[in-house]
């Protein structure tokens, strides 16, 4: 399994705008799109989609589809492989600091614009009960216990994503042998976020 990416200060800067996100976000969580697609989807023109498109393939985010791609129209797809950014990295680097802070703050935006979409979507009972939106705002811990906290929900979301990747391979099997495991008919893409950080407490 190729290694995960870690963002340094030029990737950040290609990346570190909110039509760029918005587009990697599209591309990541449905897939393949052309300029013409994407332009009607996000109200931009063509033009604009085009420019932002070239910038997030020259720093590695995206790359053309030449599988579906035409003389007339290119097609692009996210890159399948995951990125890490570490703010630690450019805590000494003031000339990154508005790139890290713009990409910050676009990246809780789409974090709440999911949400959103989720609770003004009509869905049934059942998957509104299986949902979850939660917070725990009593936790008092260490840096080193706050570190612990993450790596072990990481764990749990990891092993819930590895069975589901097993279950999508074995769909894909070319040899005509049943599946060693199904994908559930009714299961659908899911978006599990974590967000936990200190508070300064007031007064």
């Amino acid at each position: 399994m190729e290694q995960p990416r870690r963002i340094d200060a030029r990737s950040l800067r290609g990346l570190a705008h909110p039509l760029r996100m918005t587009i990697l976000e599209v591309l990541q969580l449905d897939g393949p799109a052309t300029s013409t697609t994407l332009s009607s989807r996000l109200g931009e023109s063509t033009g604009t989609i085009s420019w932002h498109l070239r910038l997030l393939a020259e720093h590695g985010y995206i790359e053309e589809d030449v599988e579906r791609g035409t003389k007339r129209e290119r097609w692009w797809r996210a890159v399948p492989r995951q990125t890490i950014l570490n703010q630690a990295d450019f805590v000494d680097d003031p000339e990154t600091k508005g790139s890290l802070q713009l990409y910050l703050r676009q990246l809780v935006q789409l974090y709440f614009d999911r949400v959103q979409n989720f609770v003004d979507e009509d869905w049934d009972g059942e998957w509104q009960h299986a949902s979850e939106i939660s917070d725990w705002r009593d936790l008092r811990l260490t840096k080193t216990q706050l570190r612990a906290l993450n790596a072990e929900l990481g764990e749990v979301i990891n092993r819930h994503k590895a069975a589901a990747d097993t279950r999508a391979a074995d769909a894909q099997r070319a040899d005509g042998q049943p599946a060693d495991t199904e994908t559930p008919a009714d299961a659908l893409p899911v978006v599990v976020q974590i967000q936990s950080f200190p508070r300064r407490p007031t007064g």
